[in-house]
Protein backbone atom coordinates (compact mmCIF):
# COMPACT_ATOMS: atom_id res chain seq x y z
CA UNK A 1 0.00 0.00 0.00
CA UNK A 2 1.23 3.88 -0.79
CA UNK A 3 2.35 5.62 1.86
CA UNK A 4 0.25 8.41 0.60
CA UNK A 5 -2.79 6.26 1.25
CA UNK A 6 -1.79 5.38 5.23
CA UNK A 7 -1.48 8.95 5.62
CA UNK A 8 2.15 8.93 5.92
CA UNK A 9 2.87 11.17 3.14
CA UNK A 10 4.76 14.15 4.94
CA UNK A 11 7.52 14.65 7.90
CA UNK A 12 5.85 14.18 11.49
CA UNK A 13 7.38 15.83 14.45
CA UNK A 14 7.43 12.38 17.09
CA UNK A 15 8.54 14.24 19.96
CA UNK A 16 5.55 14.03 22.11
CA UNK A 17 4.40 11.25 24.51
CA UNK A 18 1.51 9.32 23.77
CA UNK A 19 -1.80 10.17 26.19
CA UNK A 20 -4.31 8.35 27.33
CA UNK A 21 -6.87 10.79 27.09
CA UNK A 22 -5.57 11.25 23.37
CA UNK A 23 -6.46 7.53 22.73
CA UNK A 24 -9.96 7.90 24.56
CA UNK A 25 -10.98 10.77 22.46
CA UNK A 26 -9.57 8.30 19.21
CA UNK A 27 -11.94 5.80 20.53
CA UNK A 28 -14.92 8.07 20.94
CA UNK A 29 -14.13 9.82 17.41
CA UNK A 30 -13.90 6.14 15.93
CA UNK A 31 -17.60 5.53 16.99
CA UNK A 32 -18.87 8.82 17.07
CA UNK A 33 -17.30 9.89 13.57
CA UNK A 34 -18.23 13.29 14.08
CA UNK A 35 -15.66 15.70 16.14
CA UNK A 36 -18.20 17.56 18.05
CA UNK A 37 -20.63 14.55 19.39
CA UNK A 38 -17.16 12.61 20.22
CA UNK A 39 -15.75 16.39 22.22
CA UNK A 40 -19.49 16.24 24.16
CA UNK A 41 -19.14 12.18 24.85
CA UNK A 42 -15.50 13.03 26.08
CA UNK A 43 -16.61 16.12 28.09
CA UNK A 44 -14.19 18.46 26.50
CA UNK A 45 -14.68 21.20 24.47
CA UNK A 46 -14.29 20.38 20.09
CA UNK A 47 -10.86 22.15 19.84
CA UNK A 48 -9.45 20.84 22.82
CA UNK A 49 -10.17 17.58 21.13
CA UNK A 50 -9.49 18.30 17.45
CA UNK A 51 -5.71 19.23 18.93
CA UNK A 52 -5.65 15.92 21.26
CA UNK A 53 -6.47 13.97 18.03
CA UNK A 54 -3.54 16.31 16.09
CA UNK A 55 -0.78 15.90 18.38
CA UNK A 56 -1.61 12.04 18.25
CA UNK A 57 -1.63 12.62 14.53
CA UNK A 58 1.80 13.60 15.19
CA UNK A 59 2.92 11.40 17.35
CA UNK A 60 2.20 8.36 15.47
CA UNK A 61 3.51 10.39 12.05
CA UNK A 62 0.23 10.01 9.77
CA UNK A 63 -3.42 10.82 9.15
CA UNK A 64 -5.47 8.85 11.39
CA UNK A 65 -8.90 10.10 10.34
CA UNK A 66 -10.20 11.47 7.08
CA UNK A 67 -11.90 15.22 7.58
CA UNK A 68 -13.50 15.76 4.23
CA UNK A 69 -16.61 15.13 3.10
CA UNK A 70 -16.80 13.09 5.82
CA UNK A 71 -15.26 11.62 9.21
CA UNK A 72 -13.69 8.19 8.71
CA UNK A 73 -10.93 6.29 9.60
CA UNK A 74 -7.80 6.40 7.40
CA UNK A 75 -5.84 3.34 6.69
CA UNK A 76 -3.55 3.96 9.40
CA UNK A 77 -6.53 4.45 11.33
CA UNK A 78 -7.88 1.37 10.80
CA UNK A 79 -4.69 -0.03 11.92
CA UNK A 80 -4.23 1.71 15.15
CA UNK A 81 -7.63 1.12 16.38
CA UNK A 82 -7.34 -2.54 17.94
CA UNK A 83 -4.20 -1.30 19.65
CA UNK A 84 -5.39 1.43 21.02
CA UNK A 85 -9.06 0.17 22.06
CA UNK A 86 -6.61 -2.40 24.26
CA UNK A 87 -4.29 0.18 25.66
CA UNK A 88 -7.65 1.66 26.86
CA UNK A 89 -8.79 -1.46 28.24
CA UNK A 90 -5.77 -2.50 30.01
CA UNK A 91 -5.97 1.00 31.58
CA UNK A 92 -9.56 0.25 32.58
CA UNK A 93 -8.34 -3.23 33.91
CA UNK A 94 -5.25 -2.07 35.94
CA UNK A 95 -7.37 0.63 37.37
CA UNK A 96 -10.06 -1.78 38.37
CA UNK A 97 -7.31 -4.24 39.73
CA UNK A 98 -5.92 -1.19 42.25
CA UNK A 99 -9.71 -0.22 43.44
CA UNK A 100 -10.26 -3.55 44.09
CA UNK A 101 -7.08 -4.62 46.05
CA UNK A 102 -7.00 -1.08 47.92
CA UNK A 103 -10.93 -1.79 49.28
CA UNK A 104 -10.11 -5.36 49.94
CA UNK A 105 -7.38 -4.04 52.05
CA UNK A 106 -9.41 -1.30 53.71
CA UNK A 107 -12.52 -3.02 55.67
CA UNK A 108 -10.01 -5.75 57.61
CA UNK A 109 -7.66 -2.46 58.85
CA UNK A 110 -4.99 -3.94 56.66
CA UNK A 111 -2.70 -1.72 54.64
CA UNK A 112 -1.84 -2.75 51.03
CA UNK A 113 1.32 -3.31 51.27
CA UNK A 114 0.74 -6.56 53.60
CA UNK A 115 -1.10 -8.41 50.73
CA UNK A 116 0.22 -10.87 48.45
CA UNK A 117 3.39 -9.42 46.11
CA UNK A 118 3.20 -10.58 41.87
CA UNK A 119 5.63 -13.07 41.58
CA UNK A 120 9.04 -11.37 40.69
CA UNK A 121 8.53 -11.46 37.18
CA UNK A 122 5.68 -9.29 37.05
CA UNK A 123 6.90 -6.22 39.45
CA UNK A 124 8.94 -3.05 37.87
CA UNK A 125 12.22 -2.94 38.42
CA UNK A 126 13.73 -0.31 40.85
CA UNK A 127 16.32 0.67 38.39
CA UNK A 128 16.83 2.70 35.95
CA UNK A 129 16.84 2.45 32.24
Amino acid sequence: MAWSALGMGKTHDRSGNMQMHQIRYFLALCEELSFTRAARRSGVSQPSLTNAISALERELGGTLFQRRPLIALTALGHTMQPYLSRIAQTADHAREAAQAMVEAATPANTNVSTLPQQPASTQCSSTGS
